[in-house]
């Protein structure tokens, strides 16, 4: 399974962005897709991800309301899109994907296996 996340930049504090991730070598349907970032100094931490049946999501508190993850099956991509955008949003922002993440283990780094090269985010006050 490759990853491409892509559609990172730089951005105003209250703009908006939305980002890409291009899933191959899976079965698309079969594979759920989380979203983590990390800051530097920082450690890694989820922000959202969605499932593989169904399309059920989940967002981190830092990031609901503001942010939606969607699957688009036909383009075998996720989208993360990013409103009210904040400077501590900044971050390198990876997609992540696995056919074996249940439920309750979403949000966790260590139920995906296979990982993207990240996106830059800059929110700049």
């Amino acid at each position: 399974v490759q990853l491409q996340a892509s559609g990172g930049g730089l951005v105003q504090a209250g703009g908006s962005l939305r980002l890409s991730c291009l899933v191959s070598g899976r079965t698309f349907s079969t594979v759920t897709v989380g979203w983590f970032r990390q800051a530097p100094g920082k450690e890694r931490e989820f922000v959202a991800a969605i499932k593989r049946s169904g399309g059920s999501t989940i967002y981190a508190d830092s990031v609901k309301g503001r942010f939606t993850v969607s699957r688009d099956n036909a383009k075998n991509t996720v989208y993360l899109q990013m409103n009210s955008l904040k400077p501590e949003d900044t971050a390198v922002y990876h997609c992540a994907a696995d056919s074996h993440v249940i439920t309750s283990s979403m949000p966790l780094a260590r139920a995906y296996y296979y990982w993207g090269q990240g996106t830059q985010v800059t929110v700049s006050s």
